[in-house]
């Protein structure tokens, strides 16, 4: 029996179906553009189950139509499971669970696979990728823990535990892996991933400019969708600098305009970075509706909760009124049929969420809080990093602020400030709201420093 790069076994006799198998992980996990490789194990053995899960596997991460494709894989996969050894049969029911969208299962057969062959990092990522889907940041750092004795001469272990660390707030130990993880290998685009989010958490713009753009280059070889989602967190840094002009550069040079346009998840990019920069005021001209156009495939879609919530919200920016209510309409079917577990997710959660979005995009203040805010603590269970579901908090604040509710928006803005200070338009909303609420004291304190922070950044604006 033949055995993988991390000296599991394959039930194959082909060498280079176990190449390809070996470009595939390395491809899985370095986030790399050449994933179909794995084809090719296919074409030197079709009998090999693992080969065919992991086939099924590309192309549901791929989704929409190509799920007919990764099901047809998967049954060729359970044809030759009588010749494959346990990991391979755990790793096979765990696919056809995802195919399910029965995640929490998918899940308990990652968890024994990490358990009984824990240097199978293709299934810990797997079972990584469903934690974070599932709003389960501490499941994503537990069996990242659970596996990194078995595999410290791994590079892209050090980003995977990264990254699971920094979604449990736990940001010095995040950037100390991830920072390893880039200088064992510097290629290692989970592991730019991991400490683009510490430092964005932690307002560190100036070295988050520099450092992801220092290894920019390695991202050309990366995943679509991936080289835009780096070149989004990037552009956070400069949206918060107040580099608007950069940031749509980025947006038309980078992501929507490098963008395979039929993607979901190149799509998400686009629709979370012109979300963003229109709530700073920014307009953003055509660009929702040529978006808006390539959006019809997400309407019966539902992969998660919470790329919905975007979609649905570039529908109605896009000029897609009809579309958005077809949209709702089906995520409250979806949600009434969805496995029991998940239900909540989508009905108590989502559904109202998506509400609050369409009105907020209508401009419906008052709807778009009331909708939103009993929801808020909650929108973790949708899917998304800390970083991207920070966007519905901006969201609820911008209602907040215009529906002239001041208090609620203080309390929205303290937080926000005792974790990003250093942010000017937090300073100067703090500013704007100190006045309203009668703290003038307060108010010129949040004015100068935001004065003070704009000087600051327009120098870094000037060196790039």
């Amino acid at each position: 029996m033949a055995k993988d790069a991390s000296e599991l076994e394959i039930t194959t006799d082909s060498s280079a179906a176990v190449d390809a198998i070996n470009s595939f992980v390395d491809q899985l996990l370095g986030v790399g553009n050449d994933a179909q490789v794995i084809l090719k194990a296919i074409e030197a053995d079709p009998t090999c189950a693992m080969a065919n899960a992991q086939v099924a596997a590309f192309y549901l991460f791929t989704g929409g139509v190509a799920l007919t494709k990764a099901k047809s894989y998967l049954n060729l996969a359970k044809s030759h499971l009588k010749r494959a050894n346990e990991r391979e049969k755990l790793y096979v029911a765990a696919i056809e669970a995802w195919a399910n969208r029965d995640i929490a299962q998918a899940i308990a057969h990652h968890e024994a696979i990490a358990i009984a062959f824990p240097r199978d990092l293709a299934s810990v990522h797997l079972a990584q990728y469903h934690y974070r889907n599932s709003g389960n940041s501490q499941g994503m750092l537990l069996i990242a823990e659970k596996v990194f004795a078995a595999n410290r001469d791994n590079p892209y272990m050090y980003g995977m535990l990264a990254f699971g660390l920094e979604e449990c707030h736990r940001l010095a130990q995040a950037e100390e892996y991830g920072r390893i993880a880039i200088a064992l290998k510097r290629d290692n685009r989970w592991a730019h991933h991991a400490v683009a989010h510490v430092l964005e958490t932690q307002g560190r713009l100036e070295e988050g400019i520099s450092l992801m753009e220092s290894l920019s280059d390695t991202w050309e070889y990366g995943s679509s969708a991936f080289y835009g989602h780096l070149w989004w967190h990037t552009s956070l840094y400069y949206l918060d600098i107040e580099n608007f002009a950069k940031v749509l550069e980025i947006y038309d040079t980078r992501i929507w305009g490098r963008a395979k346009k039929d993607n979901g998840r190149e799509q998400i990019n686009a629709i979370a970075l012109l979300l963003r920069l229109e709530l700073r005021g920014v307009d953003v001209g055509s660009r929702w509706q040529e978006l808006a156009a390539y959006l019809q495939p997400r309407i019966h879609e539902h992969t998660l909760a919470f790329l919905d919530l975007q979609y649905i919200y570039a529908l109605v920016r896009g000029g897609k009124d009809d579309w958005a209510a077809e949209m709702l309409e089906s995520m409250q079917t979806h949600g009434e049929n969805v496995l029991p577990y998940g239900r909540r997710t989508w009905l108590e959660v989502g559904v109202p969420a998506a509400r609050g979005m369409i009105a907020h995009a209508r401009g419906d203040w008052e709807n778009a809080i009331a909708q939103l805010e009993p929801v808020l603590p909650d929108l973790y269970s949708t899917g998304g990093s800390h970083a991207q579901r920070d966007l519905f908090e901006q969201i609820y604040l911008d209602g907040l602020i215009r529906d002239r509710q001041y208090h609620k928006t203080l309390n929205v803005l303290e937080k926000r400030n005792a974790s990003r200070g250093n942010i000017p338009v937090i300073q100067r909303e703090l500013a704007n709201t100190y006045n309203q609420l009668g703290r003038s004291d307060e108010a010129h304190q949040a004015s100068q420093l935001a004065l003070e922070l704009s000087q600051r950044y327009q120098k870094v604006e000037q060196t790039v």
